[in-house]
């Protein structure tokens, strides 16, 4: 990751001076912040019916009529603020629906980067469909992620506008279709993104925030998420044989020497992960690294030739991933008698680093929250969180992530939101967007 860059924090900078680093002095709220206050207090009813609207229409992923119809709702809220938005479509063949654009051009403050996703992981086909409130929670398909953060972008704005502090500002929101499952290739589905990064000052995402141990925690760092494939080949033959100068070890006992060989000398650093997900071996496999099905065949009298090992690596830095896939080729090259072995890795989500910037707006949060009269936000580890869309602007960035609702059991039929914690989310972003802006 880049070192923060301090021409671009400069105005944050030199607001941060006023508040005593790295523990903000709380104060009281101005004229403005009380009014986005009480307006986000008397309005929550209407942000939980826009919720329900999006809930209420499936946008799985690969639903892509689905997608478009969740962007259509949210971009007629953001024609209404006065931003002009625009659709991104992809080709046919990335089966993917597309994104939703919106920028307010202003010359005041920071530019703010606003990050969502439009679709979830519950296709048409899915039992789980429908918002169901029950008292202070409400249940449904992609509630938590992140349809509750999605509308909670929109209210924050329309907040700052009712205290009349919209206007000026320079924003963009980037609501992508494709977060749960990313369209290929990652270069074009990411474009857009990526540039908005490298137009922004700050980012903030919106997937839930984490309320646990009695404490609210803020996000600044997330993990990356990749690949990696591994194939392994040995010489077909009796097993009488086995071991022998002629014969080897076989591709079976190659790749358990190597899968063993990064359990003992590459496990162990911290935030550092990897796991196996498939292993298909024998004397006919019939799969690919790009698939996560195959069909093997093999006898126990006679030795494997061939063995597909698919998996997945989390890092909190490009350095740390770097670093863990140097150590995995070279246990790769080590080979057992008559075998050979290779690996891939394919890139996917980058890390989101804990950076000093970031860590500077943590600290700006926190304050808020006081000021709200609520208890500071410590700093969740990053282990306790997946990859995201926002740490594809990291590198260009200040970031924090989890800025949405306080919810539970993402990605299943179990997914709900507190519906008491919407309102403090809306504030909160509306009262940090208007502190960067001025």
């Amino acid at each position: 990751m880049t070192p923060i860059k301090c021409c671009k924090f400069a105005l944050v900078c030199g607001l941060l001076a006023v508040y005593a680093s790295p523990a903000f002095s709380a104060q009281a709220l101005d004229a403005n912040e009380t009014a986005m206050v009480a307006w986000s207090e008397a309005h929550v009813e209407e942000a939980i019916e826009l919720i329900e609207k999006t809930v209420n229409i499936n946008s799985g992923t690969y639903n892509q009529q689905g997608v478009k119809e969740v962007g259509a709702l949210l971009r007629a809220e953001l024609d209404a603020l006065g931003f002009e938005t625009r659709w991104i479509d992809f080709a046919p063949e990335m089966k993917r629906g597309g994104h939703l654009f919106a920028k307010k051009e202003g010359v005041r403050g920071k530019k703010i980067l606003l990050i969502g996703h439009l679709d979830t992981v519950f296709e048409p086909e899915d039992a789980f469909q429908t918002f169901v409130r029950n008292g202070s929670r409400a249940t449904g398909p992609g509630v938590e992620d992140m349809k509750a953060g999605n509308v909670i972008i929109v209210y924050a704005l329309k907040a700052l506008r009712h205290a009349g502090v919209l206007d000026g500002t320079q924003v963009m929101v980037a609501y992508t279709g494709d977060e749960e499952e990313t369209g290929e290739p990652l270069q074009v589905a990411r474009k857009d993104l990526i540039e908005a990064g490298q137009w922004a000052d700050v980012a903030l995402g919106f997937e839930a925030g984490i309320e646990s141990d009695g404490k609210e925690w803020v996000t600044i760092s997330r993990r990356s998420s990749s690949s990696w494939c591994l194939e392994v080949t040995g010489k077909q033959a009796h097993s009488a044989g086995i071991f022998n100068a002629d014969t080897g070890a076989g591709a079976v006992f190659e790749a358990a020497r190597i899968l063993n060989g990064f359990y003992e000398q590459v496990r162990g650093e911290e935030y550092l992960t990897f796991n196996a997900g498939t292993i298909m071996g024998g004397t006919e496999v019939d799969g690919s690294c790009d698939g996560a099905e195959g069909r093997v065949f093999g006898k126990t009298n006679v030795v494997p030739n061939r063995v597909i090992v698919r998996g997945g690596i989390r890092t909190i830095s490009d350095e740390q991933l770097n670093r863990a896939r140097a150590a995995m080729q070279a246990i790769v090259t080590e080979n057992l008698p008559v075998t050979s072995a290779s690996i891939t890795f394919t890139d996917s989500y980058p890390a989101m680093a804990p950076t000093e910037g970031n860590q500077t707006l943590r600290d700006m949060l926190s304050t808020i929250n006081q000021d709200l009269g609520r208890e500071a936000m410590p700093t969740l580890d990053a282990s306790r969180r997946g990859a995201a869309d926002i740490s594809f602007v990291a590198p260009y960035v200040d970031g924090v992530a989890g800025m949405g609702a306080y919810g539970d059991g993402g990605h299943t039929p179990d997914e709900s939101i507190d519906l008491d914690s919407i309102p403090i989310a809306i504030q909160r972003t509306a009262i940090l967007i208007y502190r960067l802006t001025r």
